[in-house]
């Protein structure tokens, strides 16, 4: 038995708010460790998401799958993992987090609040970056998932994300709840809010995408969707 849909969605809330501050705050600290040197920056940022993305899907995902992303809920819910009745839940958990999150990480480094980002990302590749990266993302995670390697989960998400940051021309935010939860910072990390619903729009373009593939390559998929991210363990099925 699942562990009861609040306890799932305090992990996802609280795994999400940890995600985007761990973005937004090494963001912050590269840029005041390396200042004028943008590519050691980006890479002191990468390190330390993947790193950190690792951490917390090995620590929450027992409980909700660890998520941490809306369309990874969505996914899962189209293939029978998540019961649709729980995915606003899900989503709701996941983009307050991430607004937390990026709240709690301006704090800590003696910032306002909330500081509205001005960094404009708009343009024709970076909207295709965040389809390739979701794409990407998500087959990374139902493929893994589904050649039984569920031990692998956490530790293949942390190194995709790690280097999509690189390879795609967005630094791959793949992530809708983590797109919103950046606008709420001006600092290495942000968006500037306009530029957020064209980011959300490709994000769920290349969802669909990738739920195509998923289901093209992997046709049982469905079989294997209560295991994403995480499988939870037997003793915590059996708790409410």
């Amino acid at each position: 038995m699942r562990p009861a849909l609040p306890r799932r969605a305090l992990a996802e809330f609280c795994g999400t708010a940890f995600l985007v501050a761990v973005v937004v705050g090494s963001g912050i600290a590269a840029q005041r460790l390396s200042p004028n040197d943008a590519g050691l920056e980006l890479f002191e940022n990468a390190a330390a998401t993947a790193a950190g993305l690792v951490a917390l899907i090995l620590a929450f995902g027992p409980v909700s799958g660890a998520h941490f992303n809306p369309v990874v809920s969505l996914a899962d819910s189209l293939f029978g993992g998540l019961p649709a009745r729980d995915l606003p839940v899900y989503l709701g958990a996941q983009v307050t987090g991430a607004i937390g999150g990026a709240v709690v990480a301006n704090l800590m480094f003696e910032l306002d609040a909330v500081h509205w980002s001005t960094k404009t990302r708009s343009s024709g590749g970076l909207w295709l970056g965040e389809v390739v990266a979701t794409i990407g993302l998500l087959m990374v995670i139902f493929g893994v998932v589904r050649s039984g390697r569920t031990n692998a989960a956490p530790f293949a998400v942390g190194a995709y994300i790690g280097g999509a940051y690189f390879f795609t021309s967005s630094t791959s935010f793949a992530n809708p709840a983590v797109s919103i939860g950046r606008m709420f910072t001006n600092t290495f990390a942000g968006i500037k809010p306009s530029s957020v619903p064209a980011f959300v729009a490709f994000e769920l373009v290349g969802a669909a995408l990738a739920v195509v593939l998923i289901k093209a390559l992997y046709p049982d998929v469905g079989d294997v969707a209560g295991e994403v991210v995480v499988p939870r363990e037997p003793e915590l099925q059996e708790i409410r």
